[in-house]
């Protein structure tokens, strides 16, 4: 499998249906792939099936409305990202391991500080990679910092907003690997997200915002990202 993976993500039309995919806000069809990608849909739904065969994407059936003509009563193909538990890399780096040894560096007093505003300080580099913006509405904030950072290749979408607390699903979330290797990194992983929501929500600051994750460690699903913001003064 892990050479399988490799040479996927060797090959330029493999990549390009991949980042597709991860762009994407939740499941969709080879017809909807063929599309975007300017492909015949039967050469689209051979490099879907590849992506899937190497654990990239899930396949379901689902039925989807709107549909006429032969077939449109059969539940359709769709295609998800899948959860991502360790990345791809030749040859290994072990970076998990030199993550390891720098916190152990860290006085255990203000450790946990120090590793949150580190994940708060690589969100907003991801922000500012994506050129994320802010909004006002914590709803329409939210989904832009989904949307920028489905388009680094990290798939992400707002899962509920209800009052001054949001949950986010992303199988991909880009430190989780880091997260299951190395779990003392989680304060990091937290950071990154108030770091990310920071610029996008406008007049709010990482320090106002309270994250909790859930999932990482579960092989097939994905992680769950909770965030509650405190309004007012940081």
């Amino acid at each position: 499998m892990a050479r399988d993976r490799l040479s996927v993500v060797a090959d330029p039309d493999l990549r390009a249906a991949l980042l597709l995919a991860r762009g994407r806000d939740g499941a969709f069809t080879a017809d909807e792939a063929a599309r975007e990608l300017g492909v015949h849909r039967n050469v689209a739904r051979a490099r879907l099936d590849r992506l899937a065969a190497a654990g990239f994407l899930e396949i379901a059936f689902e039925r989807r409305t709107g549909r006429s003509g032969p077939g449109a009563g059969r539940p359709a193909k769709v295609y998800s990202v899948a959860p991502e538990v360790e990345g791809v890399e030749f040859p290994p780096r072990r970076l998990a391991g030199l993550v390891g040894h720098l916190i152990d560096e860290l006085p255990e007093a203000g450790r946990a500080r120090a590793l949150r505003r580190a994940g708060e300080d690589f969100g907003r580099d991801l922000a500012e990679s994506s050129r994320l913006r802010p909004l006002a509405g914590a709803k329409a904030g939210l989904e832009r910092m989904c949307a920028a950072l489905r388009s680094l290749g990290f798939q992400a979408s707002l899962r509920e907003v209800r009052d001054d607390v949001a949950v986010i699903d992303t199988p991909t979330c880009p430190l989780r690997p880091l997260v299951r290797e190395r779990p003392e990194t989680v304060e990091i992983d937290r950071g990154m997200w108030a770091g990310l929501a920071e610029c996008g929500l406008r007049d709010v600051r990482a320090e106002q915002i309270a994250c909790d994750t859930a999932g990482c460690f579960e092989d097939h699903s994905s992680c769950s990202v909770t965030l509650r913001i405190r309004r007012g003064p940081a």
